[in-house]
């Protein structure tokens, strides 16, 4: 099987969009309640540079099977320029194959070329998969935030994570 990591391109956002779909019923990955769209997406693709804040997609044989992107903490504050955030999603399809673990290896690789010196994950306590993903990589708590996110009336605790890059 094929698999290589790339640049996100506007013809991948589509799938981009329907990976991150997947993962708002669960309630385990993202605080969004209602699917996105395509569009509602474009800008935030678009704030994505190659040389700075990338977008890659794990391509298996011409599919997308999941995806990182960088997002500037507290973008516009120049204090933290060094600093961003990471959000990773895996497709159902390809879940538990390395993906997430490859695109995750890469991001701390290539970190520093794109001046990033900190690297943050928003993590909900209740997500374990994703917590030892980013610990087995180095990354530790840094932040609890307790009952920060609600889902149907239940609250749902926040874990920042961390890694200074060397």
């Amino acid at each position: 099987m094929a698999m290589y990591i790339r640049d996100a391109v506007e013809g991948d956002l589509a799938a981009i969009v329907a990976i991150y779909n997947t993962t708002i019923e669960s309630h385990l990955v993202t605080a969004d309640l209602q699917p996105v769209t395509v569009e509602s997406r474009l800008n935030w693709f678009r704030e994505h540079h190659p040389d700075k804040r990338p977008l890659w997609v794990m391509d298996v044989e011409g599919t997308v099977a999941g995806w990182l992107g960088f997002q500037s903490f507290y973008y516009g504050r120049a204090a933290y320029a060094s600093a961003a955030e990471l959000s990773i999603y895996v497709s159902l399809a390809y879940r538990q194959q390395g993906i997430g673990q490859a695109l995750l290896k890469r991001s701390i690789a290539q970190s520093p070329s794109f001046g990033i010196k900190t690297l943050l994950g928003f993590i909900f306590a209740h997500n374990q998969p994703s917590l030892y993903l980013f610990e087995r990589f180095g990354f530790q708590r840094w932040g609890y935030l307790p009952g920060v996110a609600e889902f149907n009336k239940i609250p749902h605790d926040l874990v920042i994570v961390g890694l200074q890059l060397p």
